[in-house]
């Protein structure tokens, strides 16, 4: 028992002090006895609490925190089915490197295998999602382990951490001279690297030398803030540039390099492919896409990553932007013959361009009703302005707007992930309305998807987050029917995956927000205007043709 006399601390408090060491300025939660010490704590040191209504909602909140802002997000939940229900969105963080903690409660050390209220071996749970999962073992370690967790986020790519805390270790309170806190900058080195200064001259040879050269600028761009040396060396040395996930935006749709439909002419044609922080994962055909005589060159944070499901010619560890600017360093001097001759390559590749589009430019035009997705989703790409966050959140709808909707800017386009989990869209919204509450959110909701997390909104309405989110609603989970309806027939189509139909306008509207329903085609822009003119979180519910498919669904690419 410590001395009346001494100062001293809970770690409820210690916690709430080393996540203000790290930067963290608000945690997203759900209520739970085991936990309420570090409220405390986080009351004290300035830190936001906020309360949603499901514990999957705090962690994809917390993780879109991290996207969005460049440092980790910290969601915190209670023992047991407060932490198995955290699990998705630390799962999703995982395989969408995004670096957050999660913290979560556990019974008192002293009823350790007693079967106290809510206790799981969390920790043997969550380590396999994680980049680190372990147990704070004593009060006075209860901010070093929380800079432990978060100084593991950063370990090669980043990604989730998470640390159980016991109740008596959380409520008990030590003399604050025995606990160590660590102080803001001094747990954490720089994992910024250029790449091997050899691997860096190669690369940069050959896109001097390359005839047709395409480069794929991955979420690593956007997550190392490498934006302005991407920029830069598509630039100077006259590359095609394609984009995905969070490097989305990395160049403004209208710019000379700015490629979106012709990816895979290009990347069947290419002599130099660099893939810049994504992995040949289903996205990239396991990397059976690419040319078998392109030389292939792959960049990434994680060594793992490099090289995995295909051979490579090159490969270089490093810091996206780091290592893209050191090989447009590297290729100084030497690029303007190379750069001019690409010339041809690209007005090839904006001709394929202009061919892709012609095809599809009818269903973008279409007046049909139901509405065919493909106007609902260019009605979507022509309202979005500079400063619009672009969020998909579903299925087949977004399949369909990863071909359409363009951000304008990086940092501006927002998905799951690799782990392709509906119910992001909600607890997006939140995290990017209150990390950037000068940018106007769009969401864009499959009826299934919005259905997972989507009483949140009202998290949304409480705490004044307008939004414009559209329902892209045809009553039924599309993108597996179709598989469905081709491997079983049509008798067999709706097994499973069909839904009522819900006017989810209504839904906003009982909620507080603002809801429309739009069977018009025309009505969509308008119904758009009137959702950001009402300064309130927004469901505009579009019925759209449920027989209408984007072409990944009908390829099932996400399959093969």
């Amino acid at each position: 028992m410590p001395d009346d006399t001494q100062d001293v601390i809970s770690g409820g408090h210690l916690v709430a002090k080393a996540l203000k060491a790290e930067g963290v300025d608000r945690i997203y939660t759900l209520c739970g006895g085991h936990i309420i010490d570090i409220y405390d704590g986080c009351v004290d040191e300035g830190i936001e609490v906020v309360d949603v209504r499901h514990e999957q909602v705090a962690a994809h909140a917390a993780d879109g925190y991290a996207r969005l802002t460049g440092r980790p997000g910290c969601a915190v939940v209670t023992a047991g089915p407060g932490t198995t229900d955290a699990v998705t969105g630390v799962a999703n963080a995982f395989r969408a490197e995004s670096p957050m903690l999660l913290i979560g409660g556990q019974g008192a050390l002293t009823q350790h295998k007693m079967g106290s209220l809510q206790d799981l071996p969390h920790v043997d749970m969550m380590t396999p999602i994680t980049k680190f999962a372990a147990t704070v073992p004593d009060t006075a370690r209860a901010a070093d382990m929380v800079s432990m967790a978060f100084r593991e986020c950063y370990h090669g790519a980043p990604g989730p951490s998470f640390l159980e805390i016991p109740r008596d270790v959380l409520d008990a309170k030590v003399p604050a001279e025995k606990a160590r806190v660590p102080r803001a900058g001094a747990y954490r080195a720089s994992t910024r690297s250029a790449g091997d200064p050899e691997a860096i001259e190669k690369l940069a040879d050959l896109l001097v030398h390359a005839e047709k050269p395409a480069i794929l600028l991955g979420s690593q761009v956007w997550t190392t803030r490498g934006t302005a040396d991407a920029i830069e060396l598509v630039r100077t040395l006259n590359i095609p540039a394609y984009m995905n996930g969070a490097g989305r935006g990395t160049l403004p749709p209208g710019d000379p390099h700015h490629f979106q439909l012709s990816r895979r002419y290009a990347f069947s044609n290419a002599d130099v492919i660099v893939i810049v922080g994504t992995p040949f994962d289903f996205r990239m055909g396991y990397g059976k896409r690419l040319s078998p005589t392109a030389t292939v060159v792959q960049i990434d944070l994680d060594y793992r990553t490099v090289g995995k499901n295909r051979d490579i010619d090159l490969g270089i560890v490093g810091d996206a932007g780091l290592v893209l600017k050191s090989v447009t360093e590297a290729a100084s001097g030497r690029v303007n013959g190379g750069a001019s001759r690409r010339k041809e390559w690209l007005d090839e590749l904006r001709a394929a361009e202009q061919t892709a589009l012609e095809k599809r430019l009818p269903s973008l035009r279409s007046d049909a009703s139901p509405i065919h997705p493909y106007r609902l989703v260019s009605e979507i790409n022509d309202f979005l302005t500079e400063d619009s966050i672009y969020i998909g959140d579903g299925g087949d709808i977004v399949t369909f707007s990863g071909q359409v909707v363009q951000p304008k800017s990086p940092g501006h386009w927002m998905d799951p992930g690799p782990l392709g989990t509906l119910g992001v869209g909600v607890p997006f919204v939140l995290a990017a309305k209150q990390a950037r509450p000068d940018k106007e959110v769009v969401a864009l909701f499959g009826d299934g998807a919005f259905s997972l997390t989507g009483w949140d909104f009202e998290t949304l309405v409480r705490y004044d987050l307008p939004f414009v989110g559209i329902v892209g609603n045809n009553s039924s989970m599309n993108q597996i029917r179709y598989g469905q309806a081709a491997k079983y027939g049509i008798e067999r189509e709706r097994v499973g995956n069909t839904l009522g139909d819900v006017h989810y306008d209504k839904f906003a509207q009982m909620l507080g927000g603002y809801g429309e329903e739009v069977r018009d085609p025309a009505d969509i822009g308008p119904a758009l205007r009137r959702a950001r003119e009402s300064g309130k979180p927004s469901l505009i519910n579009v019925w759209v043709d449920p027989d209408a498919y984007a072409p990944g669904t009908m390829n099932q690419t996400m399959y093969k």
